[in-house]
């Protein structure tokens, strides 16, 4: 079976990582991915070092003429961005393939927050119609099901997966000596400095504590975004450079999950959270918003989950996970047994494989959650 998977997206998040693991998972079960990705850009050089097939557009225009010119190509064509599916929807009658869209987000419809009923009828029209021409739906999550089942569509539920990356222990060493991170406690995050992820939240929520306790650092790792000017003014207002750092992207971030005491994240919006699973696998105790899929990861005890804004609750939550050791061990212990089991690479292919061999049943119903 040809299977497309579809990602033109720039840079390295994580759902260029998703296409990646599914790309490799789908070639060691002897499949034959390709995978349509942006030119020179990060996953395409990937996806190289690791074999796969990848054919390298550094524009829609150009995705769109090769969709056109290979229509009858592939038995499958696997959209991984809303983008994507819109190219794939546009060209529908074309495709010979199954047209397959994941989503990976979980915004809201308007820039507005506009709840979903009262938003542009025709806005809303357009976008069931681009929904409806996938022949099979996935979700990543409760929340990012919840507006396709406002609209009447019903998703499969497929979780991101997360894969054990060994550690570069001199790395770690390297890392320790260099922002002298000896004798204190490490706090992080990994998000872009993006509004989404309201960073500003994070930074006064580290503020919070450093009023409490001055035994810590915090790493932010994570590239430049539409917040980042605001953040780093912040930082600088409130005195907290010494112990607040911006570390950029970081191409070994699963050694820096190892260095931290707690993991924060303060999202507004999030239809999972990648990087609690990777917090999760790597055994890092997690603080984080409920927004969105957040709220679903850290349940039942793997998490300590605030209300999306307050930095003051974020803070308190931190104190708690630093100060309480048999409550930090519970939580490291329960969520790295769940994300072991509920979260593998193998367990997502597997069931991508089956949907795209029309193997797997209908979706059952779920119900809309708020996100």
């Amino acid at each position: 079976m040809r299977v497309l998977l579809l990602n033109l997206e720039r840079g390295w998040r994580g759902g260029e990582r998703q296409t990646w693991l599914t790309a490799v998972g789908l070639k060691e079960q002897g499949w034959q991915p390709t995978v349509l990705a942006r030119k020179k850009g990060a996953l395409a050089q990937r996806l190289r070092q690791a074999g796969i097939e990848v054919i390298e557009k550094g524009s829609s225009l150009g995705a769109i003429l090769y969709l056109v010119r290979t229509c009858h190509q592939y038995d499958v064509y696997h959209a991984q961005t809303s983008s994507a599916l819109t190219w794939l929807a546009s060209l529908k009658r074309l495709l010979k393939g199954k047209v397959v869209f994941t989503r990976r987000t979980a915004f809201p419809l308007n820039n507005d927050q506009t709840p979903v009923n009262v938003c542009s009828t025709k806005r809303i029209e357009r976008l069931r119609w681009k929904w409806q021409q996938a022949d099979e739906f996935v979700a990543i999550s409760q929340a990012a099901a919840a507006d396709p089942i406002a609209l009447g569509i019903q998703p499969h539920l497929i979780p991101s997966a997360v894969e054990y990356v060994p550690a570069d222990t001199d790395y770690i060493i390297t890392v320790t000596e260099k922002y002298d991170l000896g004798g204190r406690y490490v706090l992080g995050t990994s998000a872009a400095l993006s509004q989404e992820k309201d960073p500003c939240t994070t930074i006064r929520a580290i503020h919070a504590l450093w009023q409490k306790r001055q035994d810590f650092v915090f790493l932010h790792f994570g590239a430049e975004g539409d917040a980042s000017a605001e953040a780093k003014a912040l930082v600088q207002e409130l005195g907290i450079a010494d112990i607040y750092r911006f570390m950029g992207f970081e191409t070994r971030i699963e050694d820096m999950y190892r260095l931290m005491h707690v993991f924060v994240l303060s999202s507004k919006y999030e239809a999972l959270g990648s990087s609690v699973l990777d917090a999760f696998l790597y055994a890092a105790p997690v603080v984080t918003t409920n927004a969105g899929g957040l709220a679903e990861l850290v349940a039942e005890g793997r998490g300590v989950a605030c209300e999306v804004g307050d930095f003051e609750a974020l803070a308190a939550g931190c104190d708690k996970v630093l100060d309480d050791e048999p409550f930090r061990r519970d939580m490291i212990l329960t969520s790295l047994k769940w994300v072991q089991e509920h979260h593998s690479v193998e367990t997502m292919v597997q069931t991508y494989m089956q949907l795209y061999a029309g193997e797997c049943d209908k979706p059952e119903p779920l119900e809309a959650v708020e996100t």
